[in-house]
């Protein structure tokens, strides 16, 4: 027989990861939208292309990139793209790289759709079963441990970016098939600013997430107790 201590603790655990993982997956989501890019674009601080390209070509131009990641087009959606003297806006290595990139954020977001379908399935069960209050308060301590967790993580963002940008890359590219020179036009929509700026809006939404999550239902479960306590 399952020992029930047992089985509510890998439960917990198992929630923490599915909460962490949805936060994150949701701030890379909102990451792959024109809104993200135009806000970043017009930051005061953000670089101007030192190789002439306005930011109006580069707001154009980075649209379309995004367009790409999310829609069924092949390839040449990007390479039949060209400057207005007729020059290729990319090299072969950076399309290659663009059709990795395509896979991780297809792989990324079904693993999204798989991971909050799996939360609201529990929810879902939670209520039927009764148990809606167990399950928010375990709700309420994942959300604190993604504090936790994030709040490390957005600490060693600002102290240490290229050590976390270039772990990443590593995990999911192969080689330095990443690795580009600063006149590559992927270097000049994207530069290392723009990836600061998305790496730490990611941290920061997903410790929000865990703090809203830790808070609310913390304070939901408390009425829930006391109103509880005052009608018995």
């Amino acid at each position: 027989m399952i020992d029930k201590k047992w089985a509510q603790t890998t439960f917990q655990v198992v929630l923490v990861v599915l909460v962490l993982i949805a936060l994150l997956l949701t701030g890379v989501r909102l990451l792959l939208t024109n809104a993200f890019v135009q806000i970043e674009y017009n930051m005061p601080y953000f670089p101007e292309d030192g190789y002439g390209m306005t930011k109006a070509q580069r707001l154009k131009w980075g649209a379309v990139a995004l367009d790409y990641l999310l829609n069924d087009e092949g390839i040449d959606f990007l390479g039949d793209l060209t400057f207005e003297d007729g020059t290729p806006l990319y090299i072969e290595r950076e399309l290659t790289h663009m059709e990795d990139v395509k896979v991780l954020t297809g792989a990324f977001l079904k693993v999204w759709y798989a991971d909050v379908s799996l939360l609201v399935f529990f929810a879902v069960l939670a209520q039927r079963s009764g148990r809606l209050s167990a399950f928010t308060q375990k709700l309420s301590r994942a959300g604190l441990y993604t504090i936790i967790a994030l709040g490390t993580l957005v600490l060693f963002l600002m102290l240490s970016f290229n050590a976390v940008f270039t772990g990443f890359h590593r995990i999911f590219f192969e080689g330095d098939s990443w690795l580009f020179l600063y006149s590559d036009t992927l270097i000049r929509l994207f530069p290392l600013r723009f990836w600061q700026d998305a790496f730490l809006f990611v941290g920061v939404f997903t410790l929000l997430g865990g703090l809203g999550l830790w808070l609310g239902f913390r304070s939901s479960t408390q009425k829930e107790k006391e109103s509880t306590e005052s009608n018995g």
